[in-house]
């Protein structure tokens, strides 16, 4: 985990890369907001976008795998529907096979994330399953987001 996790009072500028996505319906829970659920599948997606679009990395046929071995979410506010959402995405810590994301889920309307999380990834071997190098294509995206000292409050 870095040593200053994502916090409600980070701003959307604090985040070097962002994909808008839009709530759907069906993202929503019968309380009327976007289930919490939901947020992860958001930080997914800011994520993966991005290992595929800047670092090349192919889900389907590359070398690694990225396992997932620890998130967590904050919640701050809700998400409705309809809404736009700025999932943004920056590097906390980079490692020789893992990667420390820090995530804020931003909306128009508002300065602060309505959520902040993060997701630690291990490269792994797609065969054996055991943790290898990252590769230097996605190495190098990743180190473009790579924030040094986010500053604290």
């Amino acid at each position: 985990m870095p040593d200053r996790p994502a916090s409600e009072t980070d701003t959307r500028d604090q985040y070097p890369h962002g994909i808008p996505i839009a709530t759907r319906w069906n993202d929503t829970d019968l309380f009327g907001h976007v289930n919490n659920a939901v947020y992860y599948e958001y930080f997914d997606s800011v994520i993966h976008r991005y290992l595929m679009e800047a670092g090349g990395n192919d889900p389907l046929r590359g070398e690694t795998l990225q396992f997932c071995v620890e998130n967590r979410c904050q919640y701050h506010r809700e998400l409705s529907f309809p809404e736009t959402v700025d999932a943004r995405l920056r590097v906390a810590k980079l490692g020789r096979s893992s990667v420390c994301f820090e995530l804020g889920l931003f909306t128009e309307a508002n300065v602060a994330p309505a959520a902040s999380g993060y997701f630690v990834h291990v490269f792994v071997d797609r065969s054996t399953h055991k943790p290898m190098p990252i590769p230097d294509p996605i190495r190098a995206a990743l180190q473009r987001l790579l924030v040094a000292d986010v500053p604290s409050e």
